[in-house]
């Protein structure tokens, strides 16, 4: 007869993507994990596998924590001033209670994008081609820009917003905010 999990296996996976976020899957080991999550190691791989299972469990999570700004994003009929919304959303993200500054995402996409994992790097590509694709639906709401353009803003908006995650987390809010203004003022 198989044991009842004495845990909360959403609780001790938010508990793992905080500490991955805070200091990427690398610098992570298992006692980490298994302090931070407050579980035995036994308990992580009966239910995770490995750290690569509770890694991919974490980056799940983590995008069901911004699920909510990427819906309004999308459902968004402003163009250009939904990206910037969407810019600032974003950064907001991590000055929340609990949370850490930068993205997850993007700092997973830094440090898995020379390695030769597949699960990971699959996931990577596909949240940043949906984030590019959202920046060009709302560029072509502009009936002004062609199609070169568009294509040219959307990857300076790609290239914005890996080096708006990365500023985060050393960088001021006033810093951060003139930041994001002088991108929009490059539109």
């Amino acid at each position: 007869m198989a044991r009842k999990k004495e845990y909360n296996e959403e609780k001790v996976i938010d508990k793992a993507m905080q500490l991955f976020w805070r200091n990427g899957y690398e610098n992570t080991s298992m006692q980490m994990l298994e302090k931070e999550m407050g579980i035995n190691k036994f308990s992580i791989y009966s239910s995770f596998g490995n750290k690569h299972g509770v890694f991919l469990a974490s980056l799940a999570s983590y995008k069901k924590k911004i699920a909510t700004i990427f819906e309004t994003f999308k459902n968004g009929e402003n163009g250009i001033k939904d990206i910037k919304q969407f810019f600032y959303d974003s950064v907001r993200i991590g000055e929340q209670k609990g949370n850490q500054k930068g993205c997850l995402m993007t700092n997973t996409y830094h440090e898995f994008a020379i390695t030769e994992d597949e699960l990971v790097n699959d996931q990577m590509r596909n949240f940043m081609d949906n984030l590019k694709q959202l920046f060009i639906e709302k560029l072509q709401m502009d009936p002004t820009k062609d199609e070169e353009t568009i294509q040219k803003q959307a990857n300076f908006l790609v290239l914005a917003k890996h080096g708006l995650a990365a500023a985060t987390r050393v960088h001021s809010k006033k810093e951060i905010d003139d930041y994001i203004e002088m991108i929009f003022n490059q539109l």
